[in-house]
């Protein structure tokens, strides 16, 4: 089976097609793609100080830690300066040691929120986030080349390597804290601790916050936070249906709210004091309130197609510009590199704000709840009702068809537009945009999408309305729109 890399990277089940073998392929290229002048001519900003030295991060799959290690020895066999990480930790600590150490590139073991039978890897350019698309393309033309050519990796020995100093085993932790320590208010979390459950869902987010908020006076209790490579059989992925447990936690009074990351902690969930869920689009939205409103911050704001448009409402309240972009972060990194943006983030969970890295990050959006939180003194329902209140209602669900065929997405959008109701539950339709997928946007602010998934067989049903009955509305309309595209 061929290997596509793409620009998340490569995912794929481990020992079908993630195997040693394979992954030492990925790794030569990856090697090969660093070395080229193409690397940095293509890179954002300025040059690597370290243009001989990578970072190498792992999370806690099944053989994470042996997959870091080998693509170690491939690129210490090329002459590359490892920093290989001493344990299991979140992607956004990686990426910013790649930032930190001055090196010209990152890799991460994770399957981030897939399946416990995937593993993968992530990619990271010199200024912490994502390898762009151009470089990713980069490591796929020399996957092929290698391959053409019969042209195996290069390989070292790992002891070898490290008393060569060609691989150094490094703890992110200390400085991605002291990063996140420019960005957290502690003190004001001090002021009036909070009890907390972390769900860090059995992924390398584990001990993270709590790590953090030592000192404050918070009392964390943690859940799933022992190595399990199989998830306890779920996808590490904090929405609803897998926070079975810390539903439970929070219901046995061990904590007044809970928070929740995924299999690599780049994605943050919640959980208020009654057990309701509460999704990224609320957590985004009540970051932009509070960075505004308390800490008098400013700048634009990046949302993908597929986020909640309680953020339009109160960017034009706060008269900040508003970017929507298509799905996926590196769309919403592409403005935070170029632009002075406040805040971005997805429906997926993924969220950053100004002075972070250009990356989604679980653990930083985990922190900022629990000092919005402290400095407002309500609880977290509270909180999220004021705001419901004030720039709701919205009430959001996504539904994903499984294909029985692959659907090309132009074709797709040429039905979709070509077939645009004049009105859906009543309302009329004001506004159709095809930036990714086909969005119907009504006139009281609901809002339908149809897209293909980019990784998978799946065409994904957004919908967000003004009240329960337009949601089912919506999500009626775009499965019966959905079943005639395929």
């Amino acid at each position: 089976m061929p290997i596509h890399f793409g620009t998340d990277g490569w995912r794929a089940v481990i020992s079908d097609t993630f195997t040693f073998a394979n992954l030492r392929m990925v790794a030569q290229a990856i090697a090969d793609a660093i070395a080229s002048e193409h690397w940095q001519a293509s890179s954002n900003g300025e040059p690597a100080a370290n243009p001989q030295r990578v970072v190498v991060g792992f999370d806690t799959r099944f053989l994470s830690d042996r997959f870091a290690a080998e693509v170690a020895r491939v690129l210490a066999a090329n002459g590359f300066v490892v920093y290989l990480a001493q344990s299991d930790a979140p992607t956004p600590a990686i990426s910013y040691s790649v930032k930190h150490l001055g090196a010209v590139a990152g890799v991460m073991i994770t399957a981030s929120h897939n399946a416990p039978r995937y593993n993968g890897v992530k990619l990271k350019g010199a200024f912490g986030g994502s390898a762009l698309p151009e470089q990713c393309r980069r490591v796929e033309i020399y996957i092929n080349d290698n391959e053409q050519q019969a042209r195996g990796p290069n390989l070292m020995d790992f002891q070898k390597a490290r008393e060569a100093g060609l691989i150094h085993r490094f703890n992110p932790l200390p400085a991605y804290y002291e990063h996140l320590r420019t960005l957290i208010q502690s003190d004001m979390i001090a002021e009036n601790p909070q009890r907390i459950v972390v769900d860090s869902m059995y992924g390398s987010g584990r001990g993270v916050i709590k790590g953090f908020l030592q000192g404050t006076g918070c009392e964390v209790a943690e859940i799933r936070n022992e190595m399990n490579p199989g998830f306890g059989g779920i996808h590490p992925e904090p929405i609803a249906k897998y926070l079975g447990a810390l539903a439970s936690a929070i219901s046995s009074g061990i904590g007044n709210f809970g928070l929740s990351t995924d299999g690599d902690a780049d994605r943050i969930g919640a959980m208020d004091e009654r057990g309701n869920f509460v999704d990224p689009h609320k957590i985004f939205t009540l970051a932009l309130k509070y960075l505004v409103e308390k800490r008098g911050m400013t700048g634009a704001v990046v949302r993908t197609v597929s986020t909640t448009r309680m953020i339009d409402r109160l960017a034009q309240r706060y008269g900040l510009k508003l970017y929507e972009t298509p799905v996926g972060f590196n769309h919403i990194a592409d403005y935070m590199m170029s632009e002075d943006v406040l805040i971005g983030g997805e429906e997926s969970g993924g969220i950053s704000f100004k002075g972070h890295i250009p990356e989604g990050d679980g653990i930083l959006m985990g922190l900022l709840l629990v000092e919005i939180v402290a400095a407002l003194g309500k609880p977290l329902h509270e909180l999220v009702n004021d705001l419901l209140d004030e720039v709701g209602p919205a009430f959001y669900e996504r539904r994903d068809l499984r294909l029985s065929r692959p659907v090309a997405k132009a074709e797709m959008t040429d039905f979709l537009l070509k077939r645009a109701p004049a009105e859906i539950g009543g309302q009329g339709v004001a506004e159709i945009t095809s930036r990714d997928g086909v969005k119907y946007i009504l006139k009281d602010d609901s809002w339908l999408l149809i897209r293909p998934s980019g990784t998978e067989p799946v065409l994904r049903v957004y919908a967000e309305g003004r009240s329960p009955e337009m949601v089912r509305a919506l999500l009626e309309y775009g499965e019966l729109v959905a079943a005639r595209v395929v």
